[in-house]
């Protein structure tokens, strides 16, 4: 009869697997890389495949290890929701939910929301992570995130979604540029003037130089910069407009200096999604969190 897996083991593949090394793997679980190793070549044995390939900086899983890191989240997530869901008889919702998101979300209501949530519930522990909008999506389907929030656009096929807030872009300026004056703008208003790229190769790059493309124009910023704040320090600096979630960019740094207005575009209003694994996957904690989600997307957007 074949020996059944040691839930230990197990979490403490997906430590080295998650980051790419043994003794890092090790100072995470709080053990001694010696006894790491021991568990991993007991894995080994058990299933008769190597699992991990030492690589330049570390390791990475061999094919047969990319199945079992898969299986092992599963597996390690229905134990976490079988403890919640028993849990919640006695002590309500709790538990950890990791949460991956795009920036802009982070940057505006997603850390208001989570707040809410956890005033309710304050023995839960929420993670909140930064990732680019595909890579929302892919650490959700790999079972590495419990939720994202991304924007509509991106392909999330085969993960449920659920409808979460909007975001609305508009061009941020200093308050004497020449297009100032005007109530709202154009995409091919905004294109001879010098211009603040955010994040390069983000959601927002690429939808963009989609939009010029369509227009036969180019999309070349003066500069391009990592962060929605940085752009708008950039902006007050008189460097350049920028194309900015109106959300996000109410409030900058050199706000006194600055006007926003509206990007009078059909795309200019962004739908965002909360995705996830299948219903049955789900903790009890993270349903609750998905389900406030749900019903925050109808309350006010926080004062910035």
């Amino acid at each position: 009869m074949p020996r059944e897996f040691d839930p230990v083991s197990l979490r403490l593949f997906v430590a080295i697997c998650e980051e790419g090394h043994i003794a890092r793997a090790a100072q995470r679980e709080a053990l001694v890389p010696s006894a790491v190793s021991k568990r991993l070549a007991a894995l080994e044995a058990q299933i008769g495949a190597p699992l991990l390939l030492r690589a330049r900086r570390g390791v990475e899983p061999t094919p047969a290890g990319h199945a079992l890191l898969r299986q092992s989240r599963e597996l390690l997530a229905a134990m976490e929701r079988m403890h919640a869901e028993l849990s919640d008889f006695a002590a309500g919702v709790q538990g950890s939910v990791r949460v991956v998101a795009s920036a802009s979300v982070l940057a505006g209501w997603l850390p208001d929301d989570v707040a809410a949530f956890l005033a309710q519930h304050p023995q839960v522990r929420v993670t909140l992570d930064e990732r680019a909008g595909q890579d929302v999506v892919r650490e959700v389907r790999e079972g590495a995130a419990d939720l994202g929030v991304t924007w509509d656009r991106i392909d999330s096929r085969g993960l449920p979604q659920r409808p979460y807030r909007r975001d609305h872009l508009g061009v941020a300026m200093l308050a004497g540029h020449p297009l100032a004056q005007r109530d709202s703008l154009r995409f091919a208003d905004l294109l001879d003037h010098p211009q603040v790229g955010i994040v390069p190769g983000g959601q927002l790059d690429r939808l963009l130089r989609q939009q010029a493309a369509l227009l036969g124009r180019d999309y070349a910023p003066r500069m391009q910069v990592a962060s929605l704040e940085a752009g708008a320090r950039i902006v007050a600096a008189g460097l350049g407009l920028a194309i900015l979630p109106f959300e996000v960019a109410v409030s900058p740094i050199g706000a006194s200096r600055m006007v926003l207005r509206p990007l009078a575009e059909d795309w200019a209003e962004r739908h965002l999604v909360v995705v996830s694994r299948e219903e049955r996957w789900l903790s009890a904690t993270t349903r609750a969190l998905a389900s406030h989600l749900d019903s925050r997307r109808r309350s006010p957007a926080p004062l910035t």
